[in-house]
């Protein structure tokens, strides 16, 4: 990969890996960190990268360093979580966004990047699977799963209401 090759691909790729990378941590600084380093890493090995595979393999690095920061980071989120759910509030305000970003946030780390990817992206299963590390038949299947668990939170009145 050449240094104009990578711009462009800095150029066509940087909004979209932010933006699922912002979309599973919820937190600004700290998806602009895992971007920051996947470019980083794709820098360093460029001369092993494919140009026409640069997205595959850009997407592959960030969501490995997203699990690699969630990992760390595990412990600290989940004190933070506790504080959360002890606060007392007035009123309940329900909005779409919000409903969507509770059921998001009840799946699992996979399944919710495997949403992210297949219906917000709009990434192939073929695709996915090489981000991820999964074969095209475990995309699906966890996919599924995904789905299912979002329909059933999205259908029960109490957690849209």
């Amino acid at each position: 990969m050449t240094e104009k090759e990578y711009n462009d691909c800095v150029n066509m790729y940087s909004d979209n890996v932010y933006r699922f990378i912002l979309k599973n941590l919820r937190h600004a600084e700290d998806a602009q960190d895992v971007v920051q380093t996947a470019f980083e890493k794709m820098w360093i090995n460029r001369s092993e990268v494919d140009a026409t595979r640069c997205k595959s393999y850009l997407f592959t690095v960030a969501y490995n360093q997203m699990i690699d920061h969630i990992r760390k980071n595990k412990r600290i989120s989940l004190r933070e979580d506790f504080r959360e759910e002890a606060k007392v509030t007035d009123g309940q305000v329900h909005n779409t966004r919000k409903v969507l970003e509770q059921a998001l946030g009840r799946l699992n780390e996979v399944q919710r990047s495997l949403v992210l990817l297949k219906d917000y992206e709009g990434y192939s299963y073929d695709e996915i699977g090489n981000i991820m590390g999964l074969n095209e038949s475990q995309v699906k299947v966890y996919l599924h799963r995904a789905r299912i668990q979002l329909k059933n939170y999205l259908v029960s009145p109490e957690n849209v209401l």
